[in-house]
C-alpha cells in the first residue's frame, strides 16, 4: 500500500531576481513523496505563484486530495487533476521514483549515467544595465555559447546596445543570442521592433506579446523577420484539441515547453508531437525548480534528442537548494552518478 504526503519548501534566492513579474526573493514549491515497503519516491510541484495556471486559493486542498487518493493510480489521478499541471508532473515524477532503482534515475540515459550533457543557454536576468552587463560577461567567461537575455525591464535603447555590445565581440556563429520579451511589446510596435533586432542575427525572441491575442501573434508570426518562440500562450491550454488550434492559428516558428506548466511529461509529450508534425521547432525549459524538479525535467529532455541549448540552468539560483549531483559546465549540464543527493530538509 502506498502512503503519500507533501511537503511545502521555500526556496531562497541568492540575490533578487528581476523578471517581467517584479522581483523575486522567494520561490514557494511543494514536494509529493511517496512511501511503499522500504521504497521511497519523490517528485516536486513547481508552481511558480503569479504565472502557473494553477496558481489557485485551493492548490493545496488539491494536492492534499492527490495525497489520500493516492490508491487511484496516477492515470485517474492526473486526469482528474488536469488544470493542476504542476500537480500532475509532481505525481508523474514522485511515481516514476517510485518504481525506479534509485529515487533520482527516472529516465536512464547516458546523461543519467554522467557520460553525456545537455547544451543550455546562458540567462541574463532583468535588472539595471551595469548588471546586466555583469551577467553577459560573467556566462560569456563559462563557456556558454549559447545566452538568453530577458529584455523589457529597462529602455529598449539600452537593452539594443546591451545586444550589440556581444554582438560585436561575437559573430551569431561564436555567440547564439536568444531574447525573452515576456509579452512586453505591444500590437501596434512589436514588428517593428523585431526588424531591428533582427539586425542583430538573433536566433529567436520569445512571446513578443502578452499571451491571448492569437490573431496579432499569428499576423506576427507570418511577417516576422525574426523567428518568434511560443512560451507564455501555452499556459493553461488543457485540452489537446485546443493546443492543436492554437498551434494552427498561430504558426509559431518554436514553441518552449516548461512542463510544470503544461501538464508534465505527458503534456509535453503531446506538444512535442503536435509541433514536429506542424514542422515547428521547440526546447525545453525549467520553470524555476529547486534541483528535484530540474533534475526530472533534465533526464526526460535528454530522451527527446532535441539538438537545440535547453533552457535548463537554473539549478544555482537558490541558498538552499536540494543538494544534488547536477553541475553546470562549459555552457553545458552535467548529472555525476557518484555525486550525492541530500533530502533530509524535505523528508
Amino acid at each position: 500500500m502506498i502512503r503519500a504526503f507533501y511537503k511545502k519548501y521555500i526556496l531562497q534566492f541568492k540575490r533578487p531576481a528581476g523578471t517581467s513579474r517584479g522581483v523575486l526573493k522567494t520561490k514557494e514549491t511543494f514536494f509529493v513523496i511517496l512511501q511503499e515497503g522500504g521504497r521511497m519516491g519523490i517528485g516536486e510541484c513547481g508552481l511558480l505563484r503569479g504565472l502557473s495556471a494553477d496558481d489557485r486559493p485551493d492548490y493545496e486542498e488539491k494536492l492534499s486530495w492527490a495525497c489520500q487518493n493516492i490508491a487511484l493510480g496516477l492515470p485517474a489521478l492526473y486526469q482528474e487533476l488536469m488544470e493542476f499541471p504542476s500537480i500532475q508532473i509532481g505525481l508523474e515524477t514522485a511515481f516514476r521514483s517510485l518504481e525506479a532503482t534509485s529515487p533520482f534515475q527516472l529516465f536512464p540515459s547516458a546523461f543519467s549515467e554522467g557520460k553525456e550533457s545537455i547544451p543550455i543557454n546562458g540567462l541574463i536576468w532583468m535588472g539595471d544595465e551595469q548588471f546586466m552587463k555583469e551577467q553577459i560577461a560573467d556566462r560569456i567567461a563559462k563557456g556558454f555559447s549559447c545566452i538568453k537575455m530577458k529584455i523589457g525591464a529597462i529602455d529598449f535603447d539600452a537593452e539594443l546596445q546591451l545586444l550589440k555590445s556581444i554582438r560585436n565581440e561575437f559573430s551569431a556563429s561564436e555567440i547564439e543570442l536568444r531574447v525573452d520579451a515576456n509579452g512586453a511589446f505591444s500590437p501596434n510596435d512589436a514588428l517593428e521592433k523585431l526588424k531591428v533586432l533582427s539586425e542583430l542575427q538573433l536566433h529567436s525572441i520569445e512571446q513578443p506579446i502578452k499571451q491571448g491575442q492569437w490573431k496579432e501573434m499569428a499576423r506576427l508570426c507570418e511577417e516576422t523577420p525574426l523567428p518568434i518562440a511560443l512560451d507564455e500562450e501555452l499556459i493553461g491550454i488543457f485540452s489537446e484539441s485546443k493546443r492543436e488550434e492554437l498551434l494552427r492559428t498561430i504558426q509559431p516558428q518554436y514553441i518552449i515547453l516548461k512542463p510544470s506548466f503544461i501538464g508534465g511529461f505527458r503534456g509535453s509529450d503531446h506538444w512535442i508531437s503536435l509541433a514536429d508534425t506542424m514542422n515547428m521547432g521547440w526546447w525545453i525549459t525549467s520553470a524555476l525548480e529547486s534541483n528535484v524538479g530540474l533534475n526530472a525535467i533534465s533526464q526526460y529532455t535528454f530522451t527527446k534528442n532535441s539538438k537545440l541549448p535547453q533552457g535548463l540552468g537554473t539549478g544555482s539560483l537558490y541558498t538552499n537548494n536540494i543538494p544534488s549531483p547536477l553541475e553546470v559546465k562549459n555552457g553545458a549540464l552535467l548529472y555525476r552518478p557518484n555525486g550525492g543527493w541530500d533530502i533530509s530538509q524535505i523528508t
